[in-house]
């Protein structure tokens, strides 16, 4: 498949291949914004006196605005262009990082949460595309790793600062706003790499644009979406907290350093196995991730954090393998323009899964307990996997005919 003409016909820009690093970088910095405040959770929580469910309303309220816009405005650039997008998503970033910083109260870090939601969802579904128009043959994996990476980035960076730096509660919200401006000025360099076309009001009607070649696999692996996102989700709102209720410690290092063990492991597997079939990748991926939810649980039961970090360790070579096998079935079906489109429909899902399970966790927590909230959550996120692995795992078979 050859280059899109926008390439050849840009002078004095950036080449496909610087393009590809600039989309995979700035991917990779959106998706550790997402993440950083997750060391601060916990901060929050014991500072302003807040709930489990408070808590994961911070946590989760971006989810909700990355739906709405991965239904609406995510899918833009396929009509007007990625790089305009790609600026708006920057400058959103940006704001939503000042608000970070200025904290304070619960409003203010919501309202944060609910602007940076905007603000990701385009990134990444611009960024994502972007990817692939300018390395059609890469293109699948750096958009396999760009989310996970990006998250163990922002985990590890707001748990160091948090921990050891001055101005703990607001230095790493400076320092990714830096790095998000620094991205706004490099894009004059970055070339278009899409033709405009017609219909972008349409668009901004909420719909699910989902290419008819991608449906039945989407269909097929959501289970495995649904149990790997939410456990996700989890991590990423309330598993600090949980390492200190079951271990006792209070170092917001160490819940952090858990919550990047299981990006970091999935970021590998997908680098280690980026050349191993889908179809191979898929069923085990989902083994994998009930595996690691059921040997965390029971560090949990044993109030081991030796265990719980074995768990972690599993379920994110589950979950990168079963991330790294979804992308690679699901965006080759997608044409050209249906990219940004597909990408949106499947972090629809994604972030749903995300979302709604860790606010249902919150819930429940002060009622049932965080250690029996999170058992119960470990074991719908065991039998859905369980359920990809059954599914993944038949033979489908193409009859022909003579």
């Amino acid at each position: 498949m050859s280059m899109p003409s926008t390439f050849t016909a840009s002078r004095g820009g950036m080449s496909p291949r610087a393009t590809t690093a600039y989309a995979v970088v700035t991917a990779v910095s959106f998706s550790a914004t997402s993440s950083a405040p997750t060391p601060l959770y916990h901060v929050y929580q014991q500072a302003m006196g807040l709930s489990p469910l408070t808590v994961t309303l911070i946590f989760a309220s971006y989810a909700f605005t990355m739906v709405a816009t991965f239904l609406t405005l995510a899918r833009l650039s396929d009509y007007v262009g990625r790089r305009p997008m790609i600026l708006a998503a920057l400058l959103l970033n940006s704001i939503s990082l000042a608000l970070f910083i200025i904290g304070g109260s619960v409003p203010i870090l919501i309202a944060a949460r609910l602007v940076q939601g905007v603000a990701i969802s385009i990134g990444m579904a611009t960024l994502g595309a972007t990817i692939l128009d300018a390395d059609r043959v890469r293109g699948p994996v750096f958009n396999s790793i760009t989310a996970f990476t990006g998250l163990t980035i922002g985990a590890l960076l707001g748990g160091a600062l948090v921990s050891w730096a001055p101005l703990p509660m607001h230095l790493v919200f400076v320092v990714l706003l830096g790095v998000t401006l620094t991205e706004a000025a490099l894009l004059t360099w970055v070339p278009e790499t899409i033709a405009r076309k017609a219909g972008a009001w349409r668009v901004l009607r909420p719909t699910v644009n989902i290419p008819a070649a991608a449906l039945p696999a989407l269909l097929r692996l959501t289970p495995l979406t649904l149990a790997a996102w939410a456990m996700g989700g989890f991590y990423l709102s309330l598993m600090p907290t949980l390492v200190a209720v079951a271990t006792g410690t209070n170092s917001v290092f160490v819940g952090a350093a858990v919550v990047s063990a299981l990006m970091a492991t999935a970021t590998l597997t997908v680098l280690a196995r980026r050349k191993t079939p889908p179809a191979r990748l898929l069923p085990q991926g989902a083994l994998l991730l009930a595996l690691g939810v059921a040997v965390t649980l029971t560090g949990v039961t044993r109030q081991s954090a030796a265990i719980m970090l074995l768990g972690t360790l599993i379920a994110g070579v589950g979950f990168g393998s079963g991330y790294s096998g979804t992308f690679r079935t699901l965006l080759p079906l997608a044409a050209e323009h249906e990219r940004a489109g597909l990408l949106a429909a499947y972090f629809v899902e994604s972030y749903l899964a995300f979302a709604v399970p860790a606010v249902l966790a919150g819930l429940g927590a002060p009622v049932l307990g965080l250690i029996l909230t999170s058992k119960l959550y470990g074991a719908g996120a065991i039998a859905l996997a369980l359920l990809s692995a059954l599914t993944n795992s038949r033979p489908r078979v193409r009859r022909c005919t003579a």
